[in-house]
């Protein structure tokens, strides 16, 4: 029975693990930038890196957060655990972003991991996903506000595309994760403070 468990757990701890290499802190250390914590929004992630950082490493850091997603969860999908277990480790990469162990469990908001991790699972569901975006983005040029009708819409969206009760369990979890670490924006979005980009 234990063996039974033994290479979907091990498959977890590895996307957690993965999930945990900042590629916002890594990169800009490395471009001989400050720490993204320490600047404008202090969140490590694309958007923040590129209001000090320039197009280029922004968008080098959201291609590595994408792929923190979809690498562990195609080893997950390519062994042939249940979807269950694959949406697990979708799980557990977006939860190593979100709380790396390596950076003092200070981490982004997840939402290109778990769009990464998405693509793997599901590339119905994450295309559904991020059509949301895109549409709610044109409509309104706020980053944040399209990440949370995105983030909100996908649990409903999995009803359709996602057959294992189990993972529609986790892609509501994830989803809830991903709200919650926009309090912020949420904040400022009902103040009608929130910035609008390009």
């Amino acid at each position: 029975m234990l063996e039974t468990y033994t290479l979907p757990v091990i498959l977890l701890v590895v996307a957690y693990l993965f999930g945990s290499l900042s590629s916002a802190i890594i990169l800009c250390k490395l471009a001989g930038l400050p720490d993204p914590r320490t600047q404008g929004s202090g969140n490590p992630g694309a958007t923040n890196v590129l209001r000090f950082g320039g197009k280029k490493l922004a968008a080098t850091v959201l291609l590595f957060d994408v792929l923190k997603g979809v690498i562990p969860v195609a080893v997950a999908h390519a062994v042939g655990l249940e979807m269950v277990w694959v949406a697990g480790t979708a799980f557990a990469a977006f939860l190593g972003h979100l709380f790396p162990v390596f950076f003092e469990f200070k981490g982004g908001k997840g939402v290109a991991t778990a769009l990464g991790g998405f693509i793997a699972l599901s590339p119905a569901l994450a295309a559904a996903g991020l059509a949301t975006w895109l549409i709610i983005f044109a409509a309104t040029r706020i980053s944040s506000l399209s990440a949370l009708v995105a983030a909100g819409l996908t649990p409903v969206y999995s009803l359709w595309l996602i057959d294992s009760v189990n993972a529609r369990w986790i892609i509501l979890l994830t989803a809830l994760l991903l709200i919650a670490r926009h309090h912020g924006n949420i904040r400022r979005l009902l103040a009608k403070e929130e910035s609008k980009s390009g």
